[in-house]
């Protein structure tokens, strides 16, 4: 497999298993909100979103992850994970050095000890 291919998976597949976590999450009472993944392997964009209600009355949008390919490398646009998206991703095998932590500011980047672009 190639590179693409195996990172489009990992990505893909780190996705699916918050997915199926924040499905099975207890929720308050009142609250109706559904997680949506979102997967574009042809534009390399990899979404997971909250979507519904609060008691009826509050709209809820949130997008705890954002990711995409760029350049041969992926960029974590967003990422409210406790234990990261980026830990996941090297735990599948994928180098520090072919993911750019994007929610950081480019001059912040060099510090991180990830990809800077």
């Amino acid at each position: 497999m190639d590179k693409l291919n195996h990172y489009r998976d990992c990505l893909q597949s780190v996705l699916e298993e918050h997915y199926r976590l924040s499905r099975s999450a207890l929720r308050p009472k009142g609250d109706e909100v559904e997680p949506q993944l979102i997967v574009d392997r042809e534009h390399d964009h990899y979404q997971l979103l909250r979507v519904g209600w609060r008691d009826n009355t509050e709209p809820i949008f949130g997008c705890p992850i954002h990711a995409s390919i760029k350049n041969g490398k992926i960029w974590i646009e967003r990422d409210q994970t406790e234990y990261g998206v980026a830990n996941e991703l090297m735990d599948r095998g994928i180098p520090k050095e072919d993911i750019v932590l994007a929610f950081h500011a480019p001059y912040k980047r060099p510090y991180t000890g990830f990809a800077v672009a």
